[in-house]
C-alpha cells in the first residue's frame, strides 16, 4: 500500500511494514487545510466532529472512544440504512448480559 501523511514520526512504522510512505509537509493554518492531498481527511474529521458535537451536549474525554466507536459503526454502514436498525437489534439481542459497572467503562467497547 501507499501511505500519504504529514510526516509525523509515528508514520515511521509504515516504511518498516514494507509500505511506501509519501510525506507532504503542510505547515499549519488555513492554507495547510486546503492541501488537495488531505482534503478528504479534513472532510472526514469535520464530519466526525459535527456528528459528535451535534449528538452529545458535552464531551467527556473518558467517553471519546465510545463516541468514535458509535460514529465508526454508523459510518461503515451508511449505504445500507434500511438494515442498520435490524442489525443493531440483532447484535443487542445476541450480546451477553453485562453489569452496569462494565457498561460505564468507555474502554470496554472501544
Amino acid at each position: 500500500c501507499e501511505v500519504v501523511s504529514d510526516g509525523l514520526p509515528c508514520f515511521a512504522a509504515v516504511t518498516k511494514a514494507g509500505c511506501r510512505h509519501t510525506v507532504i509537509k503542510t505547515g499549519s493554518g488555513a492554507q495547510a487545510a486546503r492541501t488537495p492531498a488531505f482534503k478528504w481527511v479534513n472532510t472526514a474529521l469535520g464530519n466526525i466532529k459535527a456528528a459528535i458535537t451535534g449528538t452529545y451536549r458535552s464531551i467527556a474525554p473518558k467517553h471519546v472512544p465510545r463516541y468514535l466507536a458509535e460514529f465508526q459503526y454508523r459510518f461503515n454502514r451508511r449505504y445500507d440504512l434500511a438494515a442498520m436498525l435490524p442489525r443493531l437489534a440483532t447484535a443487542a439481542l445476541q450480546a451477553p448480559p453485562m453489569p452496569y459497572r462494565r457498561l460505564k467503562l468507555a474502554e470496554v467497547s472501544a
